[in-house]
C-alpha cells in the first residue's frame, strides 16, 4: 500500500527582536498591573504626568492631520487614554484611603500641587470647578462627540452602496485603472471600520467621565469614613484632608480627559473638511471679510455704550477691522501667485511637448491652414473667424446630433500665401485660392452684375461666380447682389468639407460620450445589443454610414430601437442601416422637405428595370453582387447629370426616389456625381408629407 507524504508545514518566519512591540506590549502590561499592585507616590506622579502629555500630544495630532482617516488608531489611542487614567485613579485610591491621614502630600505631589493651585486651601472651590468641569465634559463635550459619531457612522455605512457603485463606474468607464480603483476600495473599507470605530470609542469618553465622578465620591466618603473611625480624626479635619485630595485626584484625572474629549469632538466633528483643523477653520471664518467689517461695527458701538469697558471692545474692533482690509488683499495675493504658477507650469509643459519627438505624431482632426497672404489679410478678422468657428460647431451639433471635434485655424508658410488648405486627421482634402480683396458674386449660369470682374466657382458647391473688387461691395447690393466676403467664402468650404467627412470624424470615443448622454434605459439597450449581436464598432460603423448620406443621428434612442429589431437576425451592417432609415422615415423626410413639401425625382421604368436585372441573388434570394454593364451605367450616368444639373441650377431642394432593394447602388453611382443629393426609397417617404414629382430619370 502506497505511503502517502504529508506536505510539509512551511518554516516559520523568524525576525530579529523588536524593541518597539516588546515595549508596547510591556506598556499595556504596566498599566493592568498598577489595577492590583500597589505603587508608590512618586511613581503616581509620573504616571499622572505621562497622561497629561499623553492627552495634550493626542490632541495636537488631532488639530494636524490632514483628514480623520490619517489617525485612524484614534479608537485604540482612546481605549490605551483611558484605561491609562482609570488605572491611576485607582491606584490614587488605593494611596489616599491609605495614607491619606498623614495629610496633603500623602497622594503624592501632582495631587496636591493641583489641589493647591486650583482650590487655593478651600476644598469648597476646588469641589464646584471639579463638579463644572465634570459637567462641560460628560454633559456638553462627550455627548455632542458620542451624537455626531452616532450620526456619522450611520450616513457614512448609508453610503458605502452608492460609493462602490461610483468606483465600478469610473473603472469601467477607463477613468481610472485596476490599480487605482483597489486603493479606493481599500480606503472605503478603512473609512467604513474607522467611522464604525469611532461610534463605539465614544462611548469610552463617556463611560470615563461617569467612572471619575464615582471615584471621586467614593474617595470622599470612603476616606471620612477610614479618618473617623480608623485614624480617630474628626469629621472636620477629615472632610478636609480627604476633600483636598479627593478633588486634587478628580482634576488631575479631569483635565486630561477633557483634552482627549475635546480631541475625539474635534475629529469626528471634521466631516469631509481637508487640511489641518486651524486652516479648515481659519480659513472659512477669515473667507468673508464683510463678516469681519460687521463684527467690527459691532465691537466698536459696544466699545462707546455707557458702562462698558472701551479699550478690550476698541482693540477687538480693529483687529477685526484690519482682518477685514488685509484679508481680501491676502487672497487676492494668494490667487495671483497660484496662477502665475499654474500658468508656468503649463507654460512649460507646452515647451517640452513642442520640443518632444512625439508631439510631431499628432495631428489635428480638423485643421484649416492659412497661406501668409491671407493669414495676414484675415488678422483683423481672427477673433471673428474663431467665434463663427465656434457658431459652426454648434450647428453641426444640433443638426446631426454629435459634437465635431476642435477646428485648428493655423497659417502656413509652406502653402502659397494667397491660397488655404484643410485638413481632415492630417490629409489634406481640400484647397482653394483667395482672391486677396475682392468679393464673391454668386451667379448660377444667370444675371451678372454690371460692374466687371472675373469668372470663377465658388469653392465649396463648385456653382459659377463671379469675383469683384471690395470697392464696389455697395454698387453690388444696390443692384440686388449678395457679395460674399473672404471669411465666409473660406468658412462655407470648410463647413461643405466637415459635412462630406462626417463619418471620419464620429471617433469611437464620440460614440461612448453619446452612449453616456442617453436615459438609464437606453443605456442599458445599447448595452445589450453590443454585447449579444454586435460590438460597439459595429454600431459605430451604422452611425457611419448614415452620416455619410448627411442623416443626422440626434435622435440617438430611434436608431438604438431599430438596431436592435433586426440585429438578432441579420450581421450585414448595409442590410441594418437600410432598416434604420424605414424606421426614421419622418425623419428624413422632414430635414428634406421645404415648408412641409417634399420635391422628388423619380427614377424612369428603364433604369428600374436595369438596376433591378443588375442586382445577382443566391439560391435563398439575397442579394450577393450588383453587376451592371459598363455602357448601361455610362448612359445612365450622362442622363442624370443632365437632368439633376437642370433642377440643381434652380436652386430647389429635392430627393432622387427610387427602389428599397436599389438605393444603396443608386446612391453609390449619384454620389460620385452629386454628393450632397439625398436618394431615397419608396417605403422611406413618410406619412403626412405632401411629395411633389418633379420629373424622372428616363
Amino acid at each position: 500500500m502506497a505511503q502517502t507524504q504529508t506536505p510539509a508545514a512551511p518554516p516559520i518566519a523568524r525576525t530579529g527582536p523588536n524593541l518597539t512591540d516588546v515595549g508596547f506590549a510591556g506598556g499595556i502590561v504596566l498599566i493592568l498591573s498598577i489595577l492590583f499592585l500597589p505603587i508608590p507616590p512618586f511613581m503616581i506622579d509620573l504616571g499622572l504626568a505621562f497622561s497629561m502629555a499623553f492627552s495634550i500630544l493626542i490632541l495636537m495630532v488631532a488639530l494636524w492631520i490632514q483628514k480623520p482617516l490619517d489617525f485612524s488608531s484614534f479608537p485604540t489611542i482612546l481605549l490605551i487614554a483611558t484605561m491609562t487614567r482609570l488605572s491611576l485613579n485607582i491606584a490614587t485610591t488605593r494611596v489616599i484611603l491609605s495614607k491619606g491621614h498623614e495629610g496633603p502630600d500623602a497622594a503624592g505631589n501632582v495631587i496636591a500641587g493641583f489641589a493647591q493651585m486650583v482650590m487655593s486651601g478651600d476644598f469648597v472651590i476646588g469641589v464646584i470647578v471639579f463638579l463644572i468641569l465634570v459637567v462641560i465634559n460628560f454633559i456638553v463635550i462627550t455627548k455632542g462627540a458620542t451624537r455626531i459619531a452616532e450620526v456619522g457612522a450611520r450616513f457614512f455605512l448609508d453610503a458605502i452602496p452608492g460609493k462602490q457603485m461610483s468606483i465600478d463606474a469610473d473603472l469601467s468607464g477607463g477613468i481610472i485603472d485596476e490599480k487605482e480603483a483597489q486603493a479606493r476600495r481599500r480606503e472605503l473599507e478603512q473609512e467604513s471600520s474607522f467611522f464604525g470605530a469611532m461610534d463605539g470609542a465614544s462611548k469610552f469618553v463617556r463611560g470615563d467621565a461617569i467612572a471619575g465622578l464615582i471615584i471621586t465620591a467614593i474617595n470622599v466618603f470612603g476616606g471620612i469614613i477610614i479618618g473617623y473611625f480608623r485614624y480617630g480624626m474628626s469629621i472636620t479635619e477629615a472632610a478636609d484632608v480627604f476633600v483636598k485630595l479627593s478633588v486634587g485626584d478628580g482634576l488631575v484625572s479631569q483635565i486630561p480627559a477633557l483634552v482627549v474629549s475635546l480631541a475625539a469632538g474635534m475629529l469626528v466633528s471634521r466631516g469631509g473638511n481637508l487640511g489641518t483643523t486651524d486652516k479648515a477653520v481659519i480659513s472659512q471664518l477669515s473667507a468673508y471679510p464683510r463678516a469681519l467689517s460687521v463684527a467690527a461695527a459691532l465691537m466698536g458701538v459696544l466699545a462707546f455704550m455707557p458702562g462698558m469697558p472701551f479699550i478690550p471692545f476698541m482693540g477687538l474692533a480693529g483687529a477685526m477691522g484690519f482682518g477685514s482690509w488685509f484679508i481680501p488683499r491676502q487672497i487676492e495675493a494668494e490667487n495671483r501667485a497660484r496662477r502665475e504658477a499654474e500658468e508656468k507650469k503649463v507654460k512649460q509643459v507646452q515647451e517640452s511637448e513642442g520640443d518632444s519627438v512625439k508631439n510631431v505624431l499628432k495631428t489635428a482632426e480638423i485643421e484649416l491652414l492659412l497661406g501668409k497672404q491671407i493669414s495676414t489679410r484675415l488678422l483683423g478678422a481672427h477673433q471673428e473667424l474663431a467665434f463663427r468657428v465656434g457658431k459652426m460647431r454648434k450647428k453641426f451639433a444640433s443638426q446631426y446630433g454629435f459634437v465635431v471635434p476642435e477646428i485648428k485655424v493655423s497659417d502656413n508658410i509652406a502653402i502659397p500665401d494667397k491660397s488655404y488648405q484643410i485638413r481632415i486627421h492630417g490629409t489634406t482634402v481640400a484647397s482653394n485660392t483667395i482672391r486677396v480683396g475682392e468679393v464673391l458674386v454668386i451667379t448660377g449660369g444667370g444675371r451678372k452684375p454690371s460692374i466687371p470682374g472675373d469668372d470663377v466657382r465658388e469653392p465649396a458647391f463648385g456653382m459659377p461666380a463671379v469675383s469683384v473688387l471690395e470697392s464696389f461691395t455697395e454698387e453690388l447690393k444696390r443692384e440686388g447682389f449678395h457679395p460674399i466676403d473672404n471669411v465666409s467664402v473660406v468658412l462655407t468650404h470648410l463647413s461643405e468639407v466637415i459635412r462630406n467627412n462626417l463619418p471620419q470624424l464620429l471617433s469611437y470615443k464620440d460614440l461612448k460620450i453619446l452612449i453616456e448622454r442617453l436615459d438609464p434605459e437606453y443605456r442599458k439597450l445599447a448595452d445589450e445589443i453590443c454585447t449579444t449581436h454586435m460590438s460597439y464598432s459595429g454600431l459605430q460603423a451604422v452611425l457611419k454610414l448614415l452620416l455619410a448620406e448627411r442623416v443626422s443621428i440626434r435622435n440617438l434612442h430611434l436608431i438604438l430601437e431599430a438596431v436592435a429589431e433586426l440585429a438578432p437576425h441579420v450581421r450585414k451592417t448595409e442590410q441594418i442601416v437600410e432598416h434604420v432609415r424605414v424606421r426614421m422615415a419622418q425623419q428624413l423626410c422632414g430635414d428634406l422637405a421645404d415648408n412641409g413639401v417634399l420635391r422628388v425625382l423619380r427614377l424612369g421604368n428603364k433604369w428600374d428595370l436595369a438596376f433591378h436585372q443588375a442586382l445577382k441573388r443566391d439560391p435563398k434570394g439575397e442579394i450577393i453582387e450588383f453587376d451592371i454593364d459598363p455602357r448601361l451605367l455610362e448612359e445612365f450616368s450622362e442622363q442624370a447629370s443632365k437632368v439633376v444639373r437642370e433642377y440643381l441650377d434652380r436652386g430647389m431642394p429635392f430627393a432622387l426616389v427610387t427602389s428599397p432593394e436599389t438605393r444603396s447602388y443608386v446612391r453609390m453611382i449619384i454620389e460620385r456625381l452629386f454628393p450632397t443629393l439625398p436618394v431615397l426609397s419608396h417605403v422611406e417617404l413618410a406619412k403626412g408629407i405632401e411629395i411633389k414629382i418633379l420629373g424622372s430619370i428616363s
